[in-house]
């Protein structure tokens, strides 16, 4: 024994924006697909312009989507930015206000008397710790979470190519009802997992998490393939 006391390590879940645009991105392209193959067809046309529309539909709507959560993410890391430059001045130009909200802070977590001062001075006598404690404790902001506007462009257009291109496959093979029923299956079974595996990683129900997800597919497949269905129906759409 070295009389070092062992380190006791819990394992927890942080907040991750890869983790956000992957399920979002994949949601969102696998129940595009699985809707649009669904509707086109039950107009009951061809596979062929099946696979065509359900192709230009994926990455057009994954443009669409890379494109919008860029924006989004540039916009919300603008703001953050903004809140943070403007903790800095704060800090440069009127310290005595921003050390009693370090104060405040740290009375209403229950310190008190020399624990508070020593707390206060220990925050306060480094920038870095000081504007992080600020942000954290403050504002609430974790830039981390928010990502970087590129990358986030970059992983939803990823992931909704992934998940949009799985309804599409069984088309390549199959003829008739068949591959709308096994898209129908390799969608529902692809967000089962995709659901329950982020279900785990917020520690909530994994069964939950899977239903709750296929279940969003089978109804944009139920919704798609109604429309098409009717359509078809009035001649509107001819194969």
């Amino acid at each position: 024994m070295n009389g070092i006391e062992p380190r006791h390590v819990e394992a927890h879940q942080k907040e991750s924006s890869s983790i956000r645009d992957f399920v979002f991105g994949f949601g969102d392209g696998i129940n595009t697909s699985l809707g649009l193959v669904a509707g086109v067809g039950g107009a009951e046309v061809s596979s062929n312009i099946i696979i065509l529309a359900a192709i230009v539909a994926m990455f057009t709507g994954a443009k669409a989507m890379a494109v919008q959560n860029y924006l989004a993410v540039k916009s919300q890391r603008q703001i953050l930015d903004s809140e943070i430059e403007r903790e800095k001045w704060e800090m440069n130009n009127v310290p005595e206000a921003e050390r009693r909200e370090i104060e405040d802070i740290y009375k209403a977590k229950g310190f008190a008397g020399q624990d508070l001062d020593k707390i206060v001075n220990k925050i306060t006598s480094d920038k870095k710790v000081w504007l992080d404690t600020m942000l954290t404790e403050e504002l609430k902001l974790n830039l981390e979470i928010v990502g970087s506007p590129l990358k986030s462009a970059f992983r939803m257009f990823g992931a909704f190519l992934v998940g949009g291109i799985l309804p599409i496959i069984p088309y390549f093979f199959l003829s008739g009802y068949v591959p709308l029923f096994v898209a129908i299956g390799v969608s529902l079974s692809a967000s089962f997992v995709i659901g329950a595996t982020k279900s785990k990683i917020a520690n909530i129900s994994m069964l939950r998490g899977g239903l709750e997800m296929a279940g969003l597919g089978t109804g944009i497949a139920l919704i798609g393939y109604g429309i098409g269905s009717e359509l078809g129906s009035l001649g509107i759409i001819k194969a």
